[in-house]
């Protein structure tokens, strides 16, 4: 949705918006996944960035100069290309990604406990309990956008109101790089002017079935009887479409409940039926499944792969640790004895996934050595990574068996077709 397509009832230039009573913010990062990678790259700040791979992936991210060429996230990565042939093509780089948001996350904890994470990028926050210490809301809005950009290096913007619905909808108008706080007593004229499309739990269908009621704003639901949505709709789509048509939304901000799992997969350029290169893959998997647990301080016990075929008939095997671990190599030789046991012979493979699930937080559950294990082991040399990474970038140091002859280094390798 455009900017130009609603706005803020006028106020005079001098008169700031009144945010008494506004203490829920929605805080969004900037097409994080293509700001983040930028910090490793500033000679493309300004350009047109995608930040995906693979003519079968799709778009993780876009910066904003190639999101005008109509690139979106999710978007086929094909048909990206085909918009914006100029744009530079950068892999994604899942361990910064986890780094960043982890210190991003701890921003908002400073502020106050009460945090809801959509993402690893956006989350809504109550600062009702922090005002008094911080000062007013649009006031601890700019100190979160603040501390984000000075410590993290990327942007945010923020939405300030007295509900998540709206809160929501004006970070989303603040966009890139700032701040909306729509007052109490400007809710209903905000909300009544937006399309049904921003309607919280309006998808393609839904706005399908309100156009042919012939509702396109949400002032047509609102000034349509509630028996009629009702018979439109179904029972409790019509009412709450009816509620928020009038700004109400009664959910609260929900404290931050720990990741159930944290995983990642792969589709390849081009089906692959060789054990050993599949073990490649799963290693490098493992290595970011690990660095992600470690950056958000997590530890998990069960190890789970996905295995995707060339007819796209998909399976998952699952094994579960006697003790929880983040540790890149006992992650991956649980994967790949679990892919071996699977038996498969020359079969064509499109996909694999690593997974870990069962997590715990490390103060928790501790991790133990493991019986027999050097002093100075494999757990000392994960960290040792996630340091050069930290430094240098992620994948300025990976296993040997990683590493192609004549392969560029991760920090400037780079598709520009």
């Amino acid at each position: 949705m455009s900017r130009r397509q609603f706005s803020l009832p006028q106020r005079s230039s001098s008169e700031p918006p009144d945010d008494t009573g506004c203490t829920v913010l929605h805080v969004d990062m900037d097409a994080f996944y293509a700001s983040a990678t930028l910090l490793s790259h500033p000679e493309l700040v300004g350009t047109p960035v995608i930040i995906g791979g693979g003519n079968r992936g799709v778009v993780l991210s876009a910066t904003y100069e190639a999101r005008r060429f109509g690139v979106a996230s999710a978007m086929p990565m094909t048909r990206a290309r085909r918009l914006c042939p100029q744009a530079v093509v950068l892999p994604p780089d899942h361990a910064l990604y986890a780094e960043i948001s982890a210190g991003v996350m701890q921003t908002f904890r400073a502020v106050t406990p009460d945090i809801e994470p959509l993402s690893l990028d956006e989350a809504f926050l109550d600062v009702a309990g922090a005002i008094r210490r911080l000062g007013s809301p649009a006031s601890i809005g700019a100190r979160i956008r603040d501390t984000v950009h000075d410590e993290q290096g990327i942007t945010c913007s923020v939405g300030v109101a007295s509900t998540k619905f709206v809160a929501k909808i004006a970070s989303g108008l603040a966009k890139p790089d700032g701040m909306v706080v729509v007052p109490r007593d400007e809710v209903i004229p905000f909300v009544q002017q937006l399309p049904v499309g921003a309607l919280w739990g309006v998808g393609e269908k839904t706005e399908e079935q309100l156009t042919r009621l012939g509702l396109r704003t949400v002032a047509d639901i609102a000034h349509t009887p509630l028996p009629t949505l009702v018979r439109g709709l179904g029972e409790a789509t019509g009412h709450h479409l009816h509620e928020l048509s009038w700004g109400r939304d009664p959910r609260t901000v929900q404290r931050e409940q720990r990741e159930k799992s944290v995983g990642a997969d792969e589709t390849f350029e081009y089906d692959i039926d060789d054990p050993r290169e599949i073990h490649r893959h799963l290693l490098k998997l493992s290595d970011r499944v690990a660095a992600r647990l470690r950056a958000a301080g997590l530890t998990g016990r069960t190890v789970s792969i996905k295995v995707r075929f060339a007819d796209f008939t998909t399976i998952t095997r699952a094994r579960t640790l006697r003790e929880p671990t983040d540790g890149s190599r006992e992650i991956y030789e649980t994967a790949t004895s679990l892919y071996d046991a699977l038996g498969l012979q020359r079969a064509r493979i499109r996909l694999v996934g690593v997974r870990l699930e069962k997590l715990v937080a490390v103060e928790a559950a501790p991790i133990q050595g493991m019986l027999g294990e050097a002093e100075h082991g494999w757990r000392e040399a994960d960290r040792a990574v996630d340091k050069a990474s930290a430094r240098f970038g992620a994948g300025s140091v990976r296993p040997a068996s990683l590493i192609t002859r004549g392969q560029p280094s991760p920090r400037t390798d780079r598709d520009l077709s």
